[in-house]
C-alpha cells in the first residue's frame, strides 16, 4: 500500500508507478533506514509518542528485520513497494501489525532519504579510503623495488629529462594523498544529521535532535529544515572527490599503457590482469588499465548529470532529487573497483632496466644539462639555451648523441666548452643535479620515499 493513498481516488497508472518507484536501486539504503527507524522510535519514546514497551517491541521487529536483508539484501527486489521505505514500514506493519503505523510519526520520508543516504556515504568513506590507503602502500613499495631504474621523463609525449621509475611512482602517491584528503574532508563535512527536519519545516513533536545525530553516529544535527532536506552537496562532493581520483588514475592507466606498448616496451604486466585477441594469438592486452581509463568517463558523467539535477531546484524537497542515487552509486562503486584494480595492476610488473635506460639516454634528454654547464661557464641562460639548441642540430646531423661529439665539435659552439663537459652529460650526472627538493636526485628520492613510507605506516 502507498504511503501517501488517502488523498487519492483513483488507483496510479501502472506505468507511473513503474516511472516513479525507485525501490530497485534504493533498496541499498535498507540497513541505513533501518538504523534510522530504530533511533527515530526511541526519540519518539522520549517525547511519549511511543510506550517504552512498543519502543522495544518496534526495535526487536526492526532489527529482526535488518538481520533479514543482511542475509540477503536482494529479497527486497521482490517485492512492488514504491520504495525503501514503503518496503521497512510494511515488513514492519506485518510483525508488529498497527503498532508499525505509529512509527512515521513526526517524520516524512524527506528528512528520512536524507538521513538514509547521508548513512550511506558516511559508510562508504572508510571502505574507499582504505583502497585510496592499498594503492599508495603498493606504489610506494615498486618505488622502492625500483629505485635504480632510469626512466624517461616526457613532456608533450616527447623525451624531455631522465627521471626514475620510483619517481614516477611517488608522483601518483602525491595525487592519491590528496584525493584521500580531499575525501577526509568531504566526511567531515557530510557529518550532520537531517532527520528531525520532517517534510521541510522542522517535526511536530521536540525531539532532541542532538541526542538523535549523535546516536546515529552523527556530530549533530543539521540547523535548518528547509536546507536539510534539500541539501545533496555530500552527494556532489562525494562523486567529485572519485571524479578527481578517477582522473588521477585514468593518467596512471595511460602511462602504463604506453610504457607496457610495443613502442616503448619499458614493462610488462601480468597475465593476471591482461587478456589476449580471439584472433590474433600472440596479443597480450592491457585491458584492466584500458578499463579504468574508461570508465572514468561514467564518474564524469555521474557528477555532470548530478548538477544538472540540481540546477535552478527551488527549495525544499523535489521528486527530482530522487535522481541522486543512482549516480552516486554508480560512482563510487566504479571508484573502489578502479582502485583495487589499479593496485593489482602493480603486482608482478616486469621493468626492463635495459629498455627504460636506452631510451633516457636518447633524444638529448641531456640538453639541459648542457645548458646548465655553460651556466656554470659564466654564460647567461638565455645565450646557453640558444648555443645548446644549435648543438643538438649538429648533433642530429652527425647521428650521434651529444656526449658522443668530440671536444672540437663542442668548440664550434662555444669556446667555454672543455673536457669537464663529459661528465656532466651522464644520465647519473643529469639525476645528481636535481638535488632540489621535490627533485629526481637519489638523495631526494631517497628522503620521499621514506617519508611517505613513515607517513603511511604512521596512518595505517
Amino acid at each position: 500500500m502507498a504511503l501517501w493513498g488517502g488523498r487519492f481516488t483513483q488507483a496510479a497508472d501502472t506505468r507511473f508507478k513503474q516511472f516513479n518507484d525507485s525501490l530497485r536501486f534504493d533498496y541499498r539504503l535498507a540497513e541505513q533506514d533501518i538504523v534510522g527507524s530504530v533511533a527515530w522510535s526511541r526519540a519518539l519514546a522520549k517525547v511519549g509518542v511511543l510506550t517504552a514497551e512498543e519502543q522495544q517491541r518496534l526495535e526487536q521487529a526492526l532489527n529482526e528485520l535488518k538481520a533479514r536483508v543482511v542475509a540477503d539484501p536482494e529479497q527486497i527486489l521482490k517485492s512492488d513497494a514504491e520504495d525503501i521505505h514503503s518496503w521497512v514500514e510494511g515488513e514492519l506493519i506485518a510483525a508488529v501489525g498497527d503498532l508499525g503505523k505509529k512509527l512515521h510519526t513526526g517524520r516524512s520520508r524527506n528528512d528520512q532519504v536524507a538521513t538514509d543516504l547521508k548513512l550511506w556515504c558516511k559508510a562508504q568513506v572508510p571502505l574507499l579510503l582504505e583502497k585510496i590507503d592499498a594503492l599508495q602502500n603498493q606504489l610506494v613499495t615498486v618505488a622502492r623495488e625500483q629505485q635504480g631504474t632510469v626512466l624517461p621523463g616526457y613532456t608533450h609525449l616527447q623525451r624531455a629529462q631522465p627521471v626514475t621509475f620510483s619517481h614516477w611512482c611517488l608522483a601518483y602517491v602525491e595525487m592519491l594523498e590528496r584525493d584521500y584528503s580531499r575525501l577526509q574532508d568531504a566526511a567531515a563535512r557530510l557529518n550532520t544529521c537531517p532527520l528531525g527536519s520532517g517534510a521541510l519545516a522542522g517535526t511536530g513533536f521536540p525531539v532532541d535532535r542532538f541526542e538523535l545525530a549523535t546516536s546515529l553516529g552523527f556530530d549533530g544535527p543539521t540547523r535548518n529544515s528547509l536546507d536539510s532536506v534539500s541539501d545533496r552537496d555530500h552527494v556532489l562532493e562525494l562523486i567529485n572527490c572519485a571524479v578527481n581520483s578517477m582522473m588521477h588514475l585514468s593518467r596512471f592507466a595511460e602511462d602504463l599503457i604506453f610504457y607496457n606498448s610495443g613502442e616503448a616496451g619499458f614493462l610488462e604486466l601480468s597475465d593476471a590482469v591482461t587478456s589476449g585477441s580471439s584472433l590474433m594469438p600472440q596479443k597480450k592486452n592491457p585491458d584492466a588499465l584500458e578499463l579504468i581509463r574508461g570508465k572514468t568517463g561514467r564518474v564524469f558523467g555521474a557528477y555532470a548529470g548530478m548538477m544538472m539535477t540540481l540546477k535552478a531546484l527551488p527549495l525544499a524537497y523535489n521528486k527530482d532529487m530522487q535522481e541522486d542515487k543512482e549516480g552516486l552509486f554508480d560512482a563510487l562503486d566504479t571508484w573502489y573497483d578502479c582502485l583495487e584494480m589499479s593496485e593489482m595492476v602493480l603486482h608482478d610488473l616486469k621493468v626492463n632496466e635495459d629498455k627504460t635506460r636506452e631510451a633516457a639516454q636518447g633524444g638529448y634528454s641531456n640538453a639541459t644539462e648542457m645548458a646548465d654547464y655553460l651556466v656554470s661557464k659564466g654564460i647567461p641562460f638565455r645565450e646557453a639555451h640558444h648555443i645548446v639548441g644549435a648543438i643538438v642540430v649538429h648533433a642530429i646531423g652527425k647521428k650521434l648523441p651529444m656526449e658522443e661529439l668530440p671536444l672540437e665539435d663542442f668548440k664550434q659552439f662555444s669556446d667555454v666548452i672543455e673536457d669537464d663537459v663529459y661528465p656532466r652529460l651522464t644520465l647519473e650526472s643529469s639525476l645528481a643535479s636535481r638535488c632540489a627538493l621535490g627533485g629526481v636526485a637519489p638523495e631526494q628520492v631517497e628522503v620521499a620515499l621514506t617519508n611517505a613510507e613513515q607517513h603511511l605506516q604512521a596512518r595505517r
